[in-house]
Protein backbone atom coordinates (compact mmCIF):
# COMPACT_ATOMS: atom_id res chain seq x y z
CA UNK A 1 0.00 0.00 0.00
CA UNK A 2 0.88 3.59 -1.03
CA UNK A 3 1.30 5.45 2.83
CA UNK A 4 1.86 9.10 4.19
CA UNK A 5 3.59 8.01 7.08
CA UNK A 6 5.38 9.87 9.91
CA UNK A 7 7.54 8.23 12.37
CA UNK A 8 6.24 6.93 16.00
CA UNK A 9 7.32 7.95 19.45
CA UNK A 10 7.21 4.64 20.35
CA UNK A 11 7.03 6.22 24.19
CA UNK A 12 3.88 7.79 23.42
CA UNK A 13 2.02 6.74 19.84
CA UNK A 14 0.09 9.60 19.11
CA UNK A 15 1.05 13.37 20.07
CA UNK A 16 -0.06 15.24 22.99
CA UNK A 17 -3.47 16.51 23.04
CA UNK A 18 -5.16 19.59 24.73
CA UNK A 19 -6.27 18.34 28.14
CA UNK A 20 -10.04 16.60 27.77
CA UNK A 21 -12.87 19.58 28.75
CA UNK A 22 -14.63 18.09 32.24
CA UNK A 23 -18.16 16.95 31.23
CA UNK A 24 -21.26 18.62 32.17
CA UNK A 25 -22.07 16.41 34.81
CA UNK A 26 -19.08 16.83 36.38
CA UNK A 27 -19.15 20.72 36.82
CA UNK A 28 -22.57 21.12 37.98
CA UNK A 29 -24.87 18.55 39.63
CA UNK A 30 -27.12 15.58 37.81
CA UNK A 31 -29.23 17.43 35.60
CA UNK A 32 -31.38 14.26 34.58
CA UNK A 33 -30.43 13.78 31.17
CA UNK A 34 -30.03 10.20 31.25
CA UNK A 35 -31.15 6.63 29.14
CA UNK A 36 -32.60 5.38 31.96
CA UNK A 37 -35.55 8.22 32.81
CA UNK A 38 -36.48 8.88 29.74
CA UNK A 39 -40.14 9.29 28.83
CA UNK A 40 -40.99 10.16 25.47
CA UNK A 41 -42.80 13.70 24.29
CA UNK A 42 -45.71 14.20 21.79
CA UNK A 43 -44.53 17.30 20.14
CA UNK A 44 -48.16 17.73 18.44
CA UNK A 45 -50.21 17.22 21.41
CA UNK A 46 -47.23 20.16 22.74
CA UNK A 47 -48.03 22.46 19.87
CA UNK A 48 -51.84 22.02 20.22
CA UNK A 49 -51.38 23.17 23.82
CA UNK A 50 -49.42 25.89 23.23
CA UNK A 51 -51.54 27.34 20.81
CA UNK A 52 -53.48 29.08 23.92
CA UNK A 53 -50.71 30.60 25.40
CA UNK A 54 -49.09 31.79 22.32
CA UNK A 55 -49.70 35.64 22.52
CA UNK A 56 -48.56 35.40 26.51
CA UNK A 57 -45.62 33.64 26.45
CA UNK A 58 -42.25 35.25 28.07
CA UNK A 59 -38.90 34.76 25.85
CA UNK A 60 -36.16 35.19 27.67
CA UNK A 61 -32.60 35.39 24.79
CA UNK A 62 -28.97 34.12 25.64
CA UNK A 63 -25.88 33.97 23.12
CA UNK A 64 -24.16 30.91 22.50
CA UNK A 65 -20.47 31.78 22.30
CA UNK A 66 -18.15 29.47 20.60
CA UNK A 67 -16.67 28.09 22.94
CA UNK A 68 -20.34 27.41 24.18
CA UNK A 69 -20.34 30.17 27.09
CA UNK A 70 -23.79 31.62 27.61
CA UNK A 71 -24.30 35.59 27.75
CA UNK A 72 -27.39 37.49 28.81
CA UNK A 73 -29.13 39.77 26.34
CA UNK A 74 -30.92 43.21 27.53
CA UNK A 75 -33.65 43.86 24.80
CA UNK A 76 -35.28 46.78 24.59
CA UNK A 77 -39.33 46.36 24.89
CA UNK A 78 -40.48 47.20 21.59
CA UNK A 79 -37.99 44.13 20.44
CA UNK A 80 -39.30 41.91 23.26
CA UNK A 81 -42.31 41.79 20.87
CA UNK A 82 -40.38 40.39 17.85
CA UNK A 83 -39.49 37.68 20.27
CA UNK A 84 -42.30 35.18 19.72
CA UNK A 85 -42.68 35.77 15.98
CA UNK A 86 -39.06 35.26 15.45
CA UNK A 87 -38.80 31.99 17.53
CA UNK A 88 -42.11 30.09 17.86
CA UNK A 89 -44.48 31.36 14.45
CA UNK A 90 -43.08 29.34 11.81
CA UNK A 91 -42.40 26.17 13.92
CA UNK A 92 -45.66 26.00 15.28
CA UNK A 93 -47.32 26.41 11.73
CA UNK A 94 -44.79 23.78 10.45
CA UNK A 95 -45.99 20.98 13.11
CA UNK A 96 -49.52 21.69 13.46
CA UNK A 97 -50.26 21.99 9.21
CA UNK A 98 -47.67 18.86 9.58
CA UNK A 99 -50.49 17.12 10.99
CA UNK A 100 -52.95 17.41 8.44
CA UNK A 101 -49.52 16.34 5.66
CA UNK A 102 -48.89 13.29 7.40
CA UNK A 103 -46.14 14.45 9.58
CA UNK A 104 -44.32 11.78 11.91
CA UNK A 105 -41.71 12.11 13.80
CA UNK A 106 -38.13 9.52 13.80
CA UNK A 107 -35.82 8.99 15.87
CA UNK A 108 -32.89 11.01 14.07
CA UNK A 109 -29.94 8.61 14.46
CA UNK A 110 -32.15 6.10 11.92
CA UNK A 111 -34.43 8.47 9.74
CA UNK A 112 -32.80 10.32 6.98
CA UNK A 113 -33.95 13.86 6.10
CA UNK A 114 -37.36 13.67 4.11
CA UNK A 115 -40.52 15.47 3.07
CA UNK A 116 -42.95 15.11 6.02
CA UNK A 117 -40.57 13.67 8.49
CA UNK A 118 -39.39 15.70 11.74
CA UNK A 119 -36.13 14.45 13.48
CA UNK A 120 -35.88 13.95 16.63
CA UNK A 121 -32.92 12.83 19.15
CA UNK A 122 -32.37 12.74 22.74
CA UNK A 123 -30.50 15.62 24.58
CA UNK A 124 -28.05 13.52 26.18
CA UNK A 125 -26.50 12.43 22.80
CA UNK A 126 -25.88 15.96 22.37
CA UNK A 127 -22.89 16.62 24.35
CA UNK A 128 -22.53 20.32 23.78
CA UNK A 129 -26.39 21.49 23.83
CA UNK A 130 -26.38 19.05 26.96
CA UNK A 131 -23.49 21.40 28.52
CA UNK A 132 -25.45 24.59 27.26
CA UNK A 133 -28.75 23.71 29.21
CA UNK A 134 -27.13 22.36 32.40
CA UNK A 135 -25.05 25.64 32.49
CA UNK A 136 -28.62 27.71 32.28
CA UNK A 137 -30.78 25.52 34.62
CA UNK A 138 -27.74 25.07 37.31
CA UNK A 139 -25.47 28.20 37.06
CA UNK A 140 -27.71 30.96 35.79
CA UNK A 141 -26.44 33.04 38.45
CA UNK A 142 -23.22 33.34 36.59
CA UNK A 143 -23.53 34.24 33.02
CA UNK A 144 -22.91 37.56 32.35
CA UNK A 145 -24.64 40.49 29.99
CA UNK A 146 -23.56 40.39 26.71
CA UNK A 147 -21.91 43.59 26.00
CA UNK A 148 -20.27 44.22 22.38
CA UNK A 149 -16.84 46.07 23.75
CA UNK A 150 -16.26 43.08 25.70
CA UNK A 151 -17.75 40.15 23.97
CA UNK A 152 -18.24 40.82 20.32
CA UNK A 153 -20.57 39.99 18.40
CA UNK A 154 -19.09 38.03 15.67
CA UNK A 155 -17.82 35.70 18.86
CA UNK A 156 -21.30 34.66 18.85
CA UNK A 157 -22.36 31.45 16.92
CA UNK A 158 -26.32 30.84 18.30
CA UNK A 159 -28.92 32.01 20.29
CA UNK A 160 -30.94 30.34 22.51
CA UNK A 161 -34.56 31.20 23.81
CA UNK A 162 -35.95 30.01 26.96
CA UNK A 163 -39.95 30.17 26.54
CA UNK A 164 -42.00 29.88 29.77
CA UNK A 165 -45.99 30.53 30.48
CA UNK A 166 -47.67 30.16 34.27
CA UNK A 167 -49.52 27.68 32.64
CA UNK A 168 -46.74 25.46 31.83
CA UNK A 169 -45.12 23.19 33.95
CA UNK A 170 -42.13 23.86 32.45
CA UNK A 171 -39.85 25.37 29.80
CA UNK A 172 -38.64 24.73 26.41
CA UNK A 173 -35.94 25.94 24.27
CA UNK A 174 -35.57 27.05 20.63
CA UNK A 175 -31.79 27.69 19.40
CA UNK A 176 -30.51 28.81 16.05
CA UNK A 177 -27.73 29.45 14.45
CA UNK A 178 -26.70 33.13 14.23
CA UNK A 179 -25.42 33.37 10.39
CA UNK A 180 -21.92 35.67 10.10
CA UNK A 181 -24.16 37.12 7.04
CA UNK A 182 -26.53 38.58 8.91
CA UNK A 183 -24.33 39.96 11.28
CA UNK A 184 -22.94 44.02 10.74
CA UNK A 185 -20.31 45.90 12.82
CA UNK A 186 -20.74 49.39 13.08
CA UNK A 187 -17.11 50.90 11.57
CA UNK A 188 -18.25 48.94 7.99
CA UNK A 189 -22.11 49.49 7.45
CA UNK A 190 -23.92 52.21 5.88
CA UNK A 191 -28.07 53.39 6.36
CA UNK A 192 -30.10 54.88 4.01
CA UNK A 193 -32.28 57.88 5.75
CA UNK A 194 -34.02 60.31 3.43
CA UNK A 195 -32.28 58.81 0.01
CA UNK A 196 -29.49 59.12 1.50
CA UNK A 197 -26.58 57.24 2.45
CA UNK A 198 -25.53 58.22 6.17
CA UNK A 199 -22.52 56.14 8.70
CA UNK A 200 -23.97 53.25 10.46
CA UNK A 201 -24.39 55.10 13.69
CA UNK A 202 -24.47 51.55 16.13
CA UNK A 203 -21.72 49.19 17.17
CA UNK A 204 -23.53 46.17 15.65
CA UNK A 205 -26.89 45.19 14.76
CA UNK A 206 -27.93 41.85 13.60
CA UNK A 207 -30.95 39.78 12.30
CA UNK A 208 -31.93 36.97 13.34
CA UNK A 209 -33.69 34.03 10.92
CA UNK A 210 -37.40 33.03 11.71
CA UNK A 211 -37.12 29.51 10.19
CA UNK A 212 -37.18 26.29 12.45
CA UNK A 213 -34.15 24.99 13.71
CA UNK A 214 -34.31 23.08 17.05
CA UNK A 215 -36.71 22.77 19.41
CA UNK A 216 -35.92 21.17 23.23
CA UNK A 217 -38.87 19.60 25.15
CA UNK A 218 -37.92 18.28 28.39
CA UNK A 219 -34.95 15.70 27.59
CA UNK A 220 -35.73 15.30 23.72
CA UNK A 221 -34.89 17.33 20.53
CA UNK A 222 -36.65 18.24 17.61
CA UNK A 223 -34.47 18.72 14.89
CA UNK A 224 -36.20 21.19 11.40
CA UNK A 225 -32.80 21.47 10.17
CA UNK A 226 -30.08 18.88 10.80
CA UNK A 227 -26.83 21.24 9.35
CA UNK A 228 -28.02 23.71 12.01
CA UNK A 229 -27.29 21.29 14.56
CA UNK A 230 -24.35 20.02 13.12
CA UNK A 231 -22.98 23.80 12.95
CA UNK A 232 -24.35 24.78 16.24
CA UNK A 233 -23.58 21.88 18.34
CA UNK A 234 -21.49 19.91 16.46
CA UNK A 235 -23.34 16.71 16.45
CA UNK A 236 -23.91 14.78 13.15
CA UNK A 237 -26.37 11.75 14.51
CA UNK A 238 -25.56 9.15 11.15
CA UNK A 239 -21.29 9.57 11.98
CA UNK A 240 -22.55 8.94 15.48
CA UNK A 241 -24.87 6.04 14.99
CA UNK A 242 -22.16 4.56 12.89
CA UNK A 243 -19.77 4.55 15.47
CA UNK A 244 -21.70 3.41 18.34
CA UNK A 245 -22.46 0.30 16.04
CA UNK A 246 -18.76 -0.30 15.16
CA UNK A 247 -18.20 0.26 19.16
CA UNK A 248 -20.46 -2.58 19.85
CA UNK A 249 -19.17 -4.88 17.31
CA UNK A 250 -15.61 -4.24 19.04
CA UNK A 251 -16.95 -4.90 22.33
CA UNK A 252 -18.38 -8.52 21.42
CA UNK A 253 -15.09 -9.62 19.59
CA UNK A 254 -12.18 -7.89 21.54
CA UNK A 255 -12.04 -8.39 25.49
CA UNK A 256 -10.74 -4.76 27.14
CA UNK A 257 -9.97 -3.96 30.56
CA UNK A 258 -11.12 -0.41 31.67
CA UNK A 259 -11.09 2.05 34.67
CA UNK A 260 -13.73 1.98 36.73
CA UNK A 261 -16.78 4.12 34.91
CA UNK A 262 -14.93 3.86 31.78
CA UNK A 263 -15.72 2.62 28.12
CA UNK A 264 -14.93 3.24 24.53
CA UNK A 265 -17.64 5.64 24.22
CA UNK A 266 -16.71 7.90 26.63
CA UNK A 267 -12.76 7.69 25.79
CA UNK A 268 -13.69 8.42 22.11
CA UNK A 269 -16.14 11.52 22.78
CA UNK A 270 -15.25 14.56 21.35
CA UNK A 271 -12.38 13.09 19.52
CA UNK A 272 -13.22 13.82 16.10
CA UNK A 273 -10.11 11.78 14.11
CA UNK A 274 -10.89 8.55 16.00
CA UNK A 275 -14.66 8.72 15.39
CA UNK A 276 -14.33 8.89 11.94
CA UNK A 277 -12.05 6.46 11.67
CA UNK A 278 -14.22 4.20 13.94
CA UNK A 279 -16.65 4.23 11.20
CA UNK A 280 -14.74 3.43 8.14
CA UNK A 281 -13.07 0.38 10.60
CA UNK A 282 -13.23 -3.53 9.27
CA UNK A 283 -13.78 -4.90 12.95
CA UNK A 284 -12.73 -8.35 12.98
CA UNK A 285 -9.87 -8.13 10.50
CA UNK A 286 -7.03 -8.18 13.03
CA UNK A 287 -7.34 -10.59 15.95
CA UNK A 288 -6.91 -9.88 19.99
CA UNK A 289 -3.38 -11.83 19.71
CA UNK A 290 -2.44 -10.05 16.69
CA UNK A 291 -2.77 -6.34 18.09
CA UNK A 292 -0.70 -7.22 21.15
CA UNK A 293 1.95 -9.35 19.14
CA UNK A 294 1.92 -5.83 17.27
CA UNK A 295 1.56 -3.34 20.28
CA UNK A 296 5.20 -5.12 21.85
CA UNK A 297 7.15 -5.36 18.40
CA UNK A 298 6.40 -1.55 17.93
CA UNK A 299 6.65 -0.92 22.19
CA UNK A 300 3.30 1.11 21.85
CA UNK A 301 3.10 -0.04 25.77
CA UNK A 302 -0.31 -1.42 25.32
CA UNK A 303 -0.18 -4.57 27.39
CA UNK A 304 -2.73 -7.17 28.74
CA UNK A 305 -4.37 -8.07 32.30
CA UNK A 306 -3.66 -11.22 33.85
CA UNK A 307 -6.70 -12.89 31.74
CA UNK A 308 -5.67 -11.71 28.90
CA UNK A 309 -7.94 -8.61 28.09
CA UNK A 310 -6.09 -5.36 26.46
CA UNK A 311 -5.58 -2.63 29.36
CA UNK A 312 -7.51 0.72 28.63
CA UNK A 313 -6.22 3.22 30.57
CA UNK A 314 -7.16 6.42 28.87
CA UNK A 315 -7.93 7.80 25.86
CA UNK A 316 -3.78 7.53 24.65
CA UNK A 317 -4.71 3.54 24.82
CA UNK A 318 -7.64 3.51 22.85
CA UNK A 319 -6.36 5.17 20.03
CA UNK A 320 -3.72 3.14 19.98
CA UNK A 321 -6.39 -0.17 19.80
CA UNK A 322 -7.94 1.33 17.23
CA UNK A 323 -4.93 2.36 15.39
CA UNK A 324 -3.71 -0.74 15.54
CA UNK A 325 -7.05 -2.39 14.25
CA UNK A 326 -7.10 -0.40 11.64
CA UNK A 327 -3.05 -1.25 10.62
CA UNK A 328 -2.19 2.32 11.23
CA UNK A 329 1.48 1.49 12.16
CA UNK A 330 4.17 -0.31 10.21
CA UNK A 331 8.15 -0.45 10.65
CA UNK A 332 10.35 0.01 7.30
CA UNK A 333 12.34 -2.78 6.69
CA UNK A 334 15.09 -0.34 5.41
CA UNK A 335 15.96 1.79 7.79
CA UNK A 336 14.43 0.35 11.02
CA UNK A 337 12.21 3.88 11.85
CA UNK A 338 8.90 3.24 13.22
CA UNK A 339 5.88 5.11 11.17
CA UNK A 340 2.04 5.97 12.79
CA UNK A 341 0.20 6.13 9.39
CA UNK A 342 -1.71 8.65 8.59
CA UNK A 343 -3.12 7.72 5.24
CA UNK A 344 -2.54 5.16 3.28
CA UNK A 345 -4.09 3.66 0.02
CA UNK A 346 -4.60 -0.28 -1.15
CA UNK A 347 -2.24 -1.26 -4.00
CA UNK A 348 -3.56 -2.98 -6.88
CA UNK A 349 -2.38 -4.80 -9.36
CA UNK A 350 -0.17 -3.05 -12.42
CA UNK A 351 -3.40 -3.42 -14.48
CA UNK A 352 -5.78 -2.43 -12.05
CA UNK A 353 -3.66 0.71 -11.45
CA UNK A 354 -3.09 1.91 -15.01
CA UNK A 355 -7.13 1.37 -15.70
CA UNK A 356 -7.55 3.92 -12.92
CA UNK A 357 -5.50 6.56 -13.62
CA UNK A 358 -6.91 6.13 -17.38
CA UNK A 359 -10.09 7.24 -15.76
CA UNK A 360 -9.09 10.51 -14.50
CA UNK A 361 -9.59 13.56 -16.97
CA UNK A 362 -6.68 14.89 -18.51
CA UNK A 363 -5.31 18.15 -16.77
CA UNK A 364 -6.87 16.72 -13.29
Amino acid sequence: MDTDAEPVNTTEALPPEAPEQPAASDIVPDDGYRPDNYVETDVFAWANNLVQYKDELKVELFFISKNYVLYKTNLADQLKKQLEPLFIDEMLEYILEGIDKGLIVRGFEQAEAEEHVLQRTQVHRVEKLRETLVWLKTQEHEIVLFKEEEHDINHMKGVLARVTHPEMKQPFYVAKVLPKSQVMKGRVGWMIRDNKFIPFDADAALRLPSDPQLLVLDQDLYVFSQPKLKTLFGYDAKEQAVAESKIREIEELYRLSFSEGMGIQNLVKDKKALVKKLQKLDVGKVTQEQILTQAEDMDLNLMPDDSGAIIIMDDKDIAKFINLMNEDYMESPVTGERYEIIKKRLLKPDKEESDSLADIPAGA
